[in-house]
């Protein structure tokens, strides 16, 4: 006996219907004009990235985890440590994110000490040179470790 759904109507129906849905899928898909697709800076220097840290007194607001710093010529009260252990890997593009545009992403802890600040972190986009950007997330990067997460059963 044929059910309803070996109807061939029917079967070409749903074949149908499963092209339009994976064409509007696909074409959902297209991140458009300013998608990062395909954005890549060429490879950084850690140790000049390091230089570039100082010289440019990011030591002032941040430390890295495992790395000793020069002490900051004068002294923030916020001090942000950049790399150690994290849930997730921080990504090249969210580096160079935080970087050129410190307002994108401010965690609620430091949010409440800002007073209506959108970052207190200075915008270097006038005075940064694209090799610094460069080199200084060559620095950042491998000091940030995924956290190992261990599971535990219950029965």
């Amino acid at each position: 006996m044929k059910t309803f759904s070996d109807h061939p109507v029917r079967r070409l129906a749903s074949l149908l219907l499963g092209l339009v849905a994976m064409a509007l899928v696909v074409g959902g898909c297209d991140p458009g004009a300013k998608s990062a697709r395909g954005f890549r800076l060429p490879d950084g220097n850690a140790e000049k990235g390091k230089a570039a840290f100082v010289k440019l007194q990011c030591n002032t607001c941040h430390g890295v985890d495992g790395v000793a710093l020069p002490p900051p010529v004068s002294k923030s009260p916020i001090t942000v440590v950049l790399g150690g252990e994290v849930m997730r890997v921080r990504t090249y593009g969210e580096l160079v994110t935080s970087v050129i545009n410190p307002a994108h992403v401010i965690s609620e802890k430091y949010r409440k000490e800002l007073e209506g600040k959108l970052s207190p972190m200075p915008e270097f986009n006038e005075s940064m040179t694209v090799a610094q950007l460069i080199d200084l997330v060559a620095f950042l990067q491998p000091h940030y470790k995924t956290l190992q997460m261990d599971y535990v059963l219950i029965h």
